[in-house]
């Protein structure tokens, strides 16, 4: 049963919750908030869904899982509720239609998309601690005019223009691709020397600032089979990568590389770094996913909040199967909480 709105008077808040948008209603998102829920342990932060309760509440009743849903009128309500139920807050842009499990459909990118303003507004006003977001479906929302690449540029885009860069996290690794939604034709040819530097600077400063490391140490992937061997199999190393990790040593940054990748992600390797910049999407995806597929988190760095998100998609194919697993969403839930604390408190 959906409990009514909490009234925020009387209310006793012991902290500020997490915000988890809806994500493509089509998908899974909606299904792993609810198994989040129900399979919290005491290292969970306090969340709430930007969602349709009567949605969440007719899925945990199709696929039978023990998640009581609550609407709350505001975020403030959100802690309080956690204990019982899974707090929900209306959309400021609900739903218009029916959902259709498997099947996404333009006319929910309005919904969507307000769920990310909304989540960022909270945020930004301390309402929220931090941003987690579930997995959209571009190509619907790029049909409805949407036109950003993914959720790392929409997000740069509200912080004003701030350079987003998306680090991939699991326990014993973290990327960062210098490019990230590129046609592997157009790699080479849209690297830069100061993007690698960028990318490099701003991943060096939230290690510190967002994961405690006070000396954090960066490797630079090559580009090319064993780092372009001296040109002869590509010179993007010596003419693009090299110079962007002497100006990241410049800027007394720990870097190193440009370092073959074949080489970079053994486990012992592995222990030399904190992180690894890597020049392309899957060049960064394939050793994280290999390590653990299911637990991964998406974490954008460079932004003025908190936000983070599971390193899988809207997985249309089982959306309707009740079969998902919420281990990267309680990974990111979990991340999100400890960055926030740590942003708040200090290391």
């Amino acid at each position: 049963m959906i409990s009514r709105p909490a009234s925020m008077s009387g209310s006793s808040r012991s902290g500020i919750a997490l915000a988890l948008t809806m994500g493509e209603p089509a998908g899974i998102g909606g299904e792993i908030a609810l198994k989040a829920w129900a399979a919290r342990r005491g290292d969970t932060p306090a969340f709430f869904v930007i969602d349709d309760a009567n949605r969440l509440e007719a899925l945990a009743a199709r696929f039978n899982i023990a998640c009581p849903v609550a609407s709350i009128a505001d975020p403030a309500a959100a802690v309080q509720t956690f204990s019982r139920a899974l707090p929900v807050l209306l959309p400021t842009r609900p739903l218009t239609g029916p959902v259709t499990l498997g099947v996404p459909t333009a006319a929910a990118a309005s919904a969507v998309i307000g769920a990310i303003d909304q989540a960022v507004a909270l945020v930004k006003s301390a309402a929220a601690a931090g941003l987690v977001t579930s997995p959209i479906n571009k190509d619907s929302l790029q049909g409805a005019g949407f036109s950003y690449p993914g959720h790392t540029e929409y997000l740069g885009h509200l912080a004003g223009g701030a350079q987003a860069v998306m680090m991939l996290a699991v326990e014993g690794l973290r990327v960062v691709p210098v490019t990230v939604h590129v046609a592997i034709q157009d790699v080479a040819r849209t690297l830069s020397t100061a993007g690698i530097v960028s990318c490099g600077r701003i991943t060096a400063a939230a290690l510190k600032t967002d994961f405690g490391i006070v000396h954090p140490r960066l490797v630079i992937a090559a580009l090319n089979p064993h780092a372009g061997e001296k040109g002869r199999m590509g010179n993007e190393e010596t003419r693009i990568i090299a110079p962007a990790v002497a100006q990241l040593r410049a800027d007394g940054i720990d870097a190193t590389g440009p370092s073959p990748a074949d080489t970079l992600f053994h486990a012992a390797a592995r222990r030399n770094f904190d992180a690894a910049l890597c020049m392309y999407h899957d060049q960064a995806l394939i050793p994280l996913k290999t390590i653990d597929f299911a637990g991964g988190v998406n974490i954008t760095l460079g932004l003025p909040f908190v936000r983070t998100s599971p390193d899988h998609g809207t997985a249309f194919d089982i959306a309707d199967r009740g079969i998902a697993d919420p281990s990267s969403l309680l990974a990111a839930l979990r991340t999100a909480g400890a960055i926030a604390s740590r942003r708040a408190n200090g290391p």
